[in-house]
Order: structure tokens, then C-alpha cells, then sequence
């Protein structure tokens, strides 16, 4: 994707604009994304980001590595942050424009509800994957 698209929260008042956002979308099927979601987040990145009404935001921590932030009005979810490097995804249903993206990867699939299974021919890795990937690339989980 080329440009910047804009997404917001259900009540609007956070609204977030990505630059340079990924032409795909990622999906996690782990238990937290599962609880957090409802079913699986679908995570979209860019290589910039702005936010407004960030005040309305509110983060909570759910791991050593990882917090998650959602509109402390309306309640919807608006981005997983991981710790050890600072990323942040958006959820891709932040963006209208995301509807039309294609499915890079998922993560976590040995953790996804029989009811959640994603079709398509796209990787599926599981969490024991995941995590060796990220040891491999020197980082360190308490």
C-alpha cells in the first residue's frame, strides 16, 4: 500500500493514520489474541504512524513482553505493542481500506479455536516456531 490510510476506534475518538502500511495483513491465533479479540487479531503495520485522542487510550500489559492498547471509550482494541523492540501492529478493522488485504502469515495456529481456522494458502506457524524465531533473532523471554 502507497501513501497513508486512516482508521479509527467504534466511537472515533482515537484515530490512527499509518504511513507506508504493508499491502497484507498478519494473524495471531494465540490465547491472549483469542481472549483479547473475541476470535484472532489481525495485525497491520506501516512504516509510520500518528495517532489522535491518544488520551483515550488506555495500554495494559499483558505479558513481560507485550501490551495491548484499546479506546477507553467504546472499548475497541487498537494495537499490540512488543516490548522488546517497541513495534507496534494496528488492528487491521481500525482501517476500512484493510479489508481488501490479503493474509501474510499466521502465528500461533497450534493455540487457534477449531471455530477461527483461516482459509488460504498462506504460512501457519506455531507458537514453538515463533518463539524459536525470535530467540534466534537474540531475543530473550522471562
Amino acid at each position: 500500500m502507497s501513501g497513508s490510510i486512516k482508521g479509527h476506534c467504534l466511537c472515533g475518538a482515537v484515530t490512527i493514520e499509518l504511513t507506508g502500511a504493508k499491502d497484507h495483513i498478519e494473524i495471531c491465533q494465540c490465547d491472549m489474541c483469542r481472549r483479547w479479540s473475541g476470535a484472532f487479531y489481525t495485525a497491520l503495520e506501516g512504516e509510520g504512524v500518528a495517532i489522535s485522542g491518544e488520551d483515550n487510550a488506555t495500554v495494559y500489559r499483558s505479558s513481560d513482553w507485550a501490551e495491548r492498547g484499546f479506546c477507553s471509550k467504546c472499548g475497541s482494541n487498537l494495537w499490540f505493542r512488543f516490548l522488546p523492540t517497541g513495534n507496534r501492529s494496528f488492528s487491521a478493522g481500525l482501517f476500512d481500506e484493510a479489508a481488501r488485504l490479503a493474509v501474510e502469515k499466521e502465528i500461533f495456529v497450534d493455540e487457534a479455536a477449531e471455530w477461527s481456522r483461516i482459509q488460504g494458502d498462506h504460512p501457519r506457524l506455531t507458537g514453538e516456531e515463533i518463539i524459536a524465531e525470535a530467540k534466534a533473532a537474540g531475543f530473550t523471554f522471562d
